[in-house]
């Protein structure tokens, strides 16, 4: 799995050969997908116009600072496990870290198969594309299950539904695929992995081409209409539409969860991480350019009002090449979402075992499938989750995703690095953020800044969703035995940086 011989022992080192290039690609590979493309029609229900444009700015504005306490969290505990990690140590391995810890990997059973499965959901919205003749039957044949209304924080209301339609169905269809793929010997997957990212790849550079051979600047900065002023509400619609910028920028921190195999990472773990966050940053704003450059972004509003099934870098290109075009793009979107959730759900798939071999989660996560030799049940249950999510919008699961990793994950290591300074001087710190604690202080304010523009029932969803962890964590606690229960409860060793 990890390129060892089957022979080696648990207690043998991983080969550091990552350097930062390779770090830094690892970041942007994990990134980059075709949630970029799914997110911007999302944006402009939020700001019109060029004032989209800010979401992509504050939310990277956020990456930035937040990156840096990634980074001095992963220089100086550079082992496998990245947050997992990270919250065990400075909350304490043996006290509170492993409450911390369980949190972790409990917020992520929601959020790990919200994010898997909005890709899921974005092959819903971009399939209709694939012909006028699919998106008709598609469009005739949907069903939905109103399942309530959401309010934001601003008093506005969107509904909660399920849907099916036959570009769901094809969406469950292939996350199905993927788990069929998935339980298997992992040596085999490697040349997928590759073709999904010339997929990418592919679908990024056509899009950018265009644009800027195409880009019309009185198109792209049109402030008519709704742009004709600043938006009313705007800090609120700002944070909204960061909070879908967000989504688009996660996994700028990737690195972090290999650090064993990372070389000299007091250096290469922070460099690549700032290297990510502003590649990405400067990518996106490209490609939300490019596109809106050409295509009129009251006429992008009025489409995905209209039909939430929207497909904008379709519709790109059928504007200047046509229908084949479209067709096209869609498949390579199609196929960027596919591989995105088959890789996210490869490493996914792994947080639960890794936590239950290690004694922080529920040990029946820790088996091995006998002849695969895979975490089967760990990779079934976030699979199963996926698939769940797949039929629920794509707003309403972006920001569920985010405001439930909020709390336990991004505020839960912002007041750890805190933690780590104050209780463990003593501790190997190859790098160490400039104008500290003012990045933790900014960092802290932007995540909950999003979490309070979310609206109230997410703020809500993730307040219960630490308070059932907490519960559920205790009663755990007490049927094996460990912390608070025994104070003497063993902890798997931390790394040191050194």
């Amino acid at each position: 799995m990890n390129g060892q011989p089957e022979t080696a022992s648990a207690d043998t080192p991983l080969t550091r050969g990552i350097g930062v290039w390779q770090a830094t690609a690892l970041n942007i590979t994990m990134i980059v997908g075709a949630g970029v493309f799914a997110t911007i029609p999302l944006m402009l229900k939020e700001l019109p116009g060029p004032y989209a444009l800010l979401g992509w700015i504050g939310a990277g504005a956020i990456v930035l600072v937040d990156g840096l306490i990634w980074s001095e969290l992963g220089a100086a505990l550079p082992g496998s496990g990245g947050s997992y990690q990270y919250l065990l140590a400075a909350y304490g391995p043996k006290k509170w870290g492993r409450l911390m810890a369980f949190l972790f990997i409990w917020q992520f059973l929601i959020s790990g198969p919200l994010e898997l499965g909005s890709g899921l959901v974005a092959i819903n919205s971009f399939a209709p594309a694939l012909s006028r003749e699919f998106q008709e039957f598609n469009k005739n044949r949907k069903t939905e299950l109103k399942l309530g209304e959401l309010e934001d924080n601003l008093g506005e209301t969107q509904p909660l539904n399920m849907s099916i339609s036959p570009a769901r169905l094809l969406a469950f269809a292939l996350g199905l695929l993927i788990i069929i793929l998935l339980y298997r010997n992992i040596a085999s997957l490697g040349k997928l992995t590759i073709a999904f990212w010339i997929g990418v790849l592919a679908a990024i550079a056509w899009v950018l081409i265009e644009g800027m051979i195409h880009f019309q600047p009185a198109v792209a900065f049109n402030y008519t209409g709704a742009a004709a002023h600043v938006p009313d509400a705007l800090a609120g619609k700002l944070g909204a539409a960061m909070i879908f910028a967000m989504y688009s920028y996660l996994g700028y921190y990737n690195v972090c969860y290999i650090g064993d195999e990372v070389n000299n990472p007091g250096r290469t773990i922070p460099r690549s991480i700032v290297l990510s966050a502003v590649a990405v940053v400067v990518l996106f704003l490209g490609l939300h350019l490019a596109m809106l450059g050409t295509v009129p972004w009251h006429d992008a509003l009025a489409e995905k009002i209209k039909d939430d099934d929207y497909n904008l870098p379709a519709e790109f290109l059928r504007q200047l090449h046509g229908d084949w075009a479209a067709a096209v793009m869609t498949v390579l979107l199609i196929w960027c979402c596919f591989g995105s959730a088959f890789a996210g759900l490869l490493g996914y798939s792994r947080i639960p075992y890794g936590a239950a071999r290690n004694g922080h989660f529920f040990s029946v996560f820790a088996r091995v499938h006998p002849t695969k030799r895979i975490p089967h049940l760990s990779l079934l249950l976030v699979g199963a989750l996926m698939l769940f999510w797949s039929f629920f919008d794509l707003g309403v699961v972006i920001n569920a995703l985010i405001t439930t990793r909020i709390l336990e994950q991004f505020v839960g290591q912002i007041v750890g690095v805190m933690l780590l300074r104050k209780n463990r001087p003593d501790l190997y710190r190859p790098y160490k953020m400039m104008l500290y604690p003012l990045p933790c202080l900014l960092a802290l304010a932007g995540w909950l800044y999003l979490y309070w523009s979310a609206g109230w029932i997410f703020v809500v969803l993730g307040i219960g969703t630490m308070s059932v962890g907490v519960l559920v964590f205790f009663i755990w606690a007490r049927h094996t035995g460990g912390w608070p229960f025994n104070s003497t409860t063993e902890s798997p060793p931390v790394a040191t940086g050194r």
